[in-house]
């Protein structure tokens, strides 16, 4: 059994977010899976973009998952050494598109990088939106 976490925005929860926390979920072996989600804060101050749905709804949506065993918030880039610590973390997951961008975690987890679901993304319903 192992602790996975992973990290994100999770904003208009789609089916390409669901497969990547079951993914992530099955890596832990019957363990657990932290989430951390990016606070409305976080995301504007550092990301420069503003979620559709406020962060206390998208961690109630993410925590109310069968695969998702706790979540916490994301609050600054810094913090996801000392969540692995901090937790205990085996393996740290993220989408494919961050290749590469957290193999600085490797001395303290194993580092996993999701295929990303083929056809859909948070970008393109945000576009689809606003055409």
């Amino acid at each position: 059994m192992k602790t996975v976490i992973t990290y994100g925005t999770f904003d208009l929860f789609h089916i390409g977010h669901l497969r990547l926390l079951e993914r992530a979920k099955a890596l832990a072996e019957g363990g657990r899976l932290i989430v951390a989600i990016s606070t409305d804060t976080f995301n504007w101050e550092a990301k420069h973009k503003r979620a559709n749905i406020p962060y206390a709804d998208r961690a109630a949506i993410v925590g109310a998952l069968k695969c998702v065993d706790c979540v916490i918030p994301e609050e600054s880039w810094g913090q996801k050494a000392e969540d692995v610590r901090k937790y205990g973390v085996d393996i740290f997951v993220m989408g494919g598109d961050w290749e590469g961008k957290f193999d600085f975690l490797k001395p303290l987890c194993e580092v996993v990088y999701l295929p990303r679901t083929e056809g859909v993304s948070s970008t393109q319903i945000r576009e689809g939106l606003h055409p």
